[in-house]
């Protein structure tokens, strides 16, 4: 479809990011299209994190790995476009004289490494996520920081201007700590003759890893595996263990929950994986 439609009233693209040089483009944008003014919440987070699929299939296309959502970056950068929007600017200074950087550090956000870009546009909301990602891909300065090799964390943020409808993007990227859990794999348990005629041997086991980041993976530490009889209360068999396999006394009559999660060299815990046996 082609939109013949008038362009926008301000700059389209600016990005901004911490390295060895400090770096700032702005670029005017496309034709646009005049839309709503207003969303409802749910529709705002989803369209933020269509963002974040965007800007990872960009990195996937170039053989990086994704970059991972911080929910604290996606705070700082809904913050930071609901600030261009209450204050009717467009810039990665706010008029209190603040950047991303600042806001980082007071925010006692982790970085070794930052960049932030914003693009503002008035495409409906349908339209706004591929527009916004082709103009920052069309951009060499904004390329560079969604396809860094040296940023592992982003946040997205989106806000709309009252008076137009127009879509002020934010996305922050850091390289920080690995704040990911690692990922757990439970295998299904394999149950036979127990050494009496009330009680089973179950042998069961796990696998997992740590989620690989663009940079500052901490790896697989341990496991922690517990598990619970007829819907009582979670017991820990282990705390943290190398074990990838252990057997278990089962008795007949009732049933049992055995979960395991994984943890990482950083301390950082995934979810727990569940497997049920039921004997009754």
């Amino acid at each position: 479809m082609v939109l013949n439609v008038p362009a926008l009233r301000r700059r389209g693209l600016a990005s901004l990011a911490l390295g060895a040089v400090l770096a700032v483009a702005i670029l005017l944008p496309g034709a646009a299209v005049a839309t709503t003014t207003t969303v409802d919440a749910a529709t705002l987070t989803a369209t933020e994190l269509a963002m974040v699929s965007a800007l990872n299939a960009d990195r996937a296309a170039n053989s990086l790995v994704p970059v991972r959502v911080d929910t604290r970056l996606m705070a700082i950068a809904r913050a930071r476009s609901d600030d261009m929007v209450a204050k009717d600017y467009y810039d990665h200074t706010q008029p209190d004289g603040r950047n991303v950087f600042d806001i980082l550090t007071s925010q006692h956000v982790t970085w070794y490494n930052a960049g932030e870009i914003i693009v503002e546009n008035n495409y409906p909301m349908e339209y706004t996520v591929s527009t916004a990602n082709r103009q920052w891909m069309g951009s060499p300065s904004h390329k560079a920081i969604i396809l860094s090799s040296d940023l592992n964390y982003v946040g997205v943020g989106l806000a709309l201007r009252p008076d137009t409808g127009e879509k002020v993007w934010t996305a922050v990227f850091i390289k920080g700590p690995d704040r990911t859990g690692a990922r757990a794999t439970a295998y299904t348990p394999k149950v036979t003759a127990g050494s009496t005629s009330g009680t089973r041997t179950m042998r069961w086991s796990w696998n997992g890893a740590d989620v690989r980041l663009q940079v500052l993976t901490s790896g697989l530490r341990s496991y922690a595996v517990q598990r619970s009889v007829d819907g009582g209360s979670w017991t820990t068999t282990f705390s943290s263990t190398t074990l990838k396999a252990a057997n278990f006394t089962l008795h007949l009559g009732h049933r049992y929950e055995f979960r395991v999660r994984a943890r990482d060299r950083a301390g950082n815990v995934g979810a727990w994986v569940t497997k049920v046996i039921d004997l009754r």
